[in-house]
């Protein structure tokens, strides 16, 4: 009882931030969606093509239930899922990444939470888990790089939220405060030899 319990609670947090993370691409240029924002070259469209890899892998290969998509093979991973290339379209990497949620959601579905799993990738002692830490593992995942889309788009236009449904107006001058508020935090706190001359 509470394990169908905690799998529909963890399930269903998922698929919300499954939303939140494409949400962030709502409106974007093609540029913009791709464009590296990072030094490391962190960008909105890489993180969600990444995101739908990772769920490819943990809930496919990891259950001996090999995703339809095609992926290389993990041993051969060279990054090319962090960011999207010139002949993939955003619309190309959308779909992929809901049709990996369908095959994900079959998985989760169809195992109990006890389901034993085999990750090759991660190192001895690790590599056997069970459906319960891998469900974990990829919402850890994908709430981890929701929460770089959050930043990155604010960067990009300024625009935050979880969701839609909890977005607001964007207040330039309340912010302006806001963040000159900080700011004097910040300068005040810092002993004089720290304190930037400008910013």
């Amino acid at each position: 009882m509470i394990d169908d319990f905690a799998k529909d609670i963890l399930h269903k947090r998922l698929r919300r931030d499954r939303e939140a993370l494409l949400w962030k691409l709502d409106g974007l240029s093609d540029y913009d969606a791709r464009s590296p924002l990072t030094a490391t070259g962190t960008n909105l469209l890489g993180l969600v093509k990444h995101v739908a890899t990772v769920e490819a892998r943990y809930f496919g290969e990891v259950f001996d239930r090999p995703s339809p998509e095609p992926l290389c093979r993990w041993q051969d991973s060279d990054g090319s899922d962090h960011w999207a290339a010139e002949d993939q379209s955003r619309d190309q990497i959308v779909a992929f990444y809901r049709r990996t949620w369908d095959h994900a959601d079959a998985t989760i579905d169809a195992l109990a939470l006890d389901a034993p799993g085999h990750v090759p990738w991660w190192s001895e002692p690790y590599p056997n888990t069970n459906l319960f830490a891998a469900l974990v593992h990829v919402l850890g995942e994908t709430v981890r790089h929701a929460g770089h889309a959050d930043i990155l788009r604010e960067t990009v236009d300024g625009r935050t939220g979880v969701r839609a449904e909890h977005e607001r107006p964007i207040d330039e001058m309340a912010r302006a405060a806001h963040f000159a508020m900080l700011e004097q935090a910040a300068r005040a706190a810092a002993p004089t030899r720290e304190r930037p001359t400008s910013r």
